[in-house]
């Protein structure tokens, strides 16, 4: 099933799968005794093929969400369906259009209102769920693959029984590492102690084992623990590397956050610089690692001004418009290359910049709504809509922002890091930007800054 929050398939509203998963599916699924995993996607940066076709081929069922159109879900669904005769249940919201190869099957339905799963749906899908795994649990010689219902001749593939004895104990033995890891995460700081011996648990890096070290990886960066993460990202294998390009990203985004730390290495910066170029070389643009590379430049750009050396700061200022202009062009549906763009171009004030920033600033409007705009409990997107309000002077949609923010920013760190952002745009000149507006925007986030800490 997809993560987190989605648009619908129409582009009306939000979808928050990791709310039905937790209130809907896993109610139901905990009725019975079996272990299940959700393929977190996602977390491990692209599925890593081994884990994903064994848990394909072995589980005695599949679960297949088929809400949206998202290609990873209906790849996996035709690959079980070619490879398991029976026990793949399909379910969707009821409103859901479903491609015609599949609109036949019969799938268990939930009810959204505006995107939103209430009380009353997840109880009456869990109610219609429950009888459905019960089925697909105990009936073995029903058949609800369109392949094996169409070629009665054809049999199920036989697998080793060294592979399927032990699949269970191993999906027991993820999820378990999986809620360790992030309990440590939770417990900040102090967590880095506890999944340093998670890591130490785990062994040597192999096929099979492989994810769960992209979510070391990923739990160290929850904790700030830098040191680890570069550490880790030495010893991760270049086959590993090669399959999960977010892996290096990650250790080069550890590597430049050390750099501005007291404790850095004076190469920090530049060995960050040449993972991603080599990444970029390798795979071409994308959002997330163009993006990467270009706040390192972006970092650089506002330490040179610190320090004020104007030619350093106009040199990596344009390096890292490049760079983010390379990121929103390879998708402009990512609107955070794109929502820096626009900063960055806004900094820059030359007329140039400005005359590009009035075309950028309607495609990452765009890109905004298209992710659910400010009908999203996302606050990331709500934030990244009330800054491109900001920059654009629109303060009518920085009202309608900032009211949206204030009723979903749950910590205080949430308008901090946007009040960060906004600190910045205090170089622009009056000439690129309401500095009124912006003044405006940044006493009502300090507000809820600090409502939000006197809660705490």
């Amino acid at each position: 099933m997809p993560f987190g929050e989605k648009p619908d398939a129409n582009r009306r509203y939000t979808i928050d799968f990791n709310d039905i998963y937790k209130r809907a599916i896993a109610p139901a699924l905990q009725k019975f005794d079996v272990e299940y995993i959700r393929a977190d996607e996602e977390r491990s940066g692209g599925i890593i093929h081994l884990p994903m076709f064994e848990r394909l081929l072995l589980a005695e069922v599949g679960v297949v969400d088929v809400t949206i159109p998202n290609p990873n879900v209906y790849y996996e669904l035709g690959v079980r369906h070619a490879a398991c005769p029976r026990s793949t249940v399909i379910i969707g919201a009821d409103d859901a259009p479903l491609p015609f190869d599949i609109a036949g099957i019969r799938t268990v339905p939930y009810k959204l209102t505006e995107g939103r799963l209430t009380d009353e749906a997840a109880q009456a899908f869990i109610e219609a769920f429950v009888p459905r795994l019960e089925h697909a649990l105990g009936e073995h010689d029903f058949k609800d693959s369109p392949i094996f219902q169409l070629i009665p001749a054809l049999g199920p593939y036989p697998l080793p029984h060294d592979v399927t004895d032990s699949f269970r104990q191993r999906s027991h033995d993820l999820n378990a590492v999986r809620e360790r890891l992030a309990a440590a995460s939770r417990a900040g700081k102090e967590g880095k102690e506890r999944i340093g011996q998670i890591e130490a648990e785990l062994g040597e890096i192999n096929q099979t084992n492989a994810e769960l070290f992209v979510d070391v990886l990923l739990s160290y960066r929850d904790v700030e623990a830098f040191d680890e993460m570069i550490v880790l990202g030495e010893r991760l294998p270049s086959w590993l590397k090669s399959r999960v390009p977010m892996a290096e990203e990650q250790v080069a985004f550890a590597l430049n956050r050390r750099f501005r730390l007291p404790d850095r290495r004076p190469d920090d910066r530049d060995r960050a610089i040449g993972m991603l170029e080599a990444l970029i070389e390798r795979n071409g643009d994308s959002p997330e690692t163009s993006s990467l590379l270009a706040r390192v430049y972006k970092d650089d750009y506002l330490e040179a001004v610190e320090r004020g050396e104007a030619a350093r700061a106009r040199g990596s200022l344009r390096r890292a418009i490049e760079l983010y202009r390379r990121g929103f062009d390879a998708d402009p549906r990512d609107y955070y290359p794109g929502i820096n763009l626009a900063t960055l171009l806004t900094l820059a004030g030359t007329p140039e910049a400005l005359a590009e920033f009035g075309q950028v600033a309607p495609a990452v409007a765009f890109a905004i709504r298209r992710a659910g705009g400010l009908t999203s409990r996302n606050y990331w997107l709500a934030a990244t809509a009330l800054e491109l309000a900001v920059l654009r002077g629109d303060a009518e949609m920085t009202r309608r922002a900032l009211d949206h923010v204030a009723t979903i920013a749950m910590q205080p760190w949430m308008p901090k890091t946007t009040l960060n952002n906004l600190a910045i745009l205090q170089r622009a000149s009056d000439e690129a930007l309401n500095k009124i507006l912006l003044a405006e925007a940044t006493a009502d986030l300090t507000a809820l800054w600090e409502e939000l800490k006197a809660r705490a």
